[in-house]
């Protein structure tokens, strides 16, 4: 049995089980297991790491620890000023971080390598609305081409002698540039349908009927799933 279900459906309802399952978690040592278990998945794997894909999220969890501390209620530890840090709110925000950071190294192990073509027909094998998987599989082709089309109009606005700064004229350039995105995006949008509906498309992309799901992937999802469910009821007694 391999550490993760090869089937990309199956990845994808172990993924959602998983995460529903560790979600509630309170304490820091199932949470901490959560992550070293997703360390170890990863290694059974022979899978490095994508530390890197967790960079977006680092932002987030130092201000979580540098403010939840502050904000939640509970036994002091510490003193800033007239801010008091507690225990409770060290701790959700070590729970938090570790939750996190397992979920987004599952993530990237589970789908960070596929196209996003074949997640969106797995998506749609599992009865996931069409309109949704349509706008998932627009989402992820055209994202490079919004960012390289901002990257031109931000460019064309520092040589038209734009300075960035904090009173209402820049909010207003950044207002125009979002609305000249929008536009612009919309524009394209429009053209693809119109080339699509020329193609004969129907509303749905054509696909390969789905085959029934095998006994190993069903068996490395619900091994998954398991280890997920006893970290939740280590969590609760």
């Amino acid at each position: 049995m391999t550490p993760r279900p090869a089937d990309l459906r199956a990845r994808i309802l172990t993924a959602i089980a998983v995460l529903l399952l560790v979600a509630p978690i309170t304490a820091p040592g199932p949470a901490a297991a959560f992550l070293g278990g997703v360390v170890a998945l990863l290694a059974a794997a022979r899978a490095r790491p994508d530390w890197h894909r967790l960079l977006h999220l680092e932002a987030f969890l130092v201000l979580l620890l540098a403010t939840l501390p502050f904000t939640l209620p509970g036994t002091p530890i510490a003193r800033l000023g007239p801010l008091e840090a507690s225990r409770e709110g060290l701790t959700r925000a070590l729970v938090l971080g570790l939750k996190l950071s397992g979920a987004g190294l599952l993530a990237g192990h589970f789908f960070g390598r596929e196209e996003p073509e074949r997640i969106g027909a797995a998506l749609r094998a599992l009865g996931c609305p069409e309109a949704l998987v349509r706008i998932f599989l627009g989402l992820a082709r055209y994202q490079g081409l919004l960012r390289a089309e901002a990257r031109r109009l931000s460019e064309a606005m520092k040589l038209r002698g734009f300075r960035p700064g904090l009173g209402p004229r820049t909010w207003r350039a950044y207002g125009n540039l979002v609305g000249m995105l929008m536009l612009r995006a919309l524009d394209r949008a429009e053209r693809v349908s119109e080339a699509m509906r020329a193609r004969g498309y129907a509303g749905r992309f054509p696909g390969a009927a789905a085959r029934p799901l095998a006994r190993a992937d069903l068996a490395a999802g619900a091994a998954l799933s398991l280890g997920a469910a006893a970290l939740l009821l280590w969590d609760r007694l």
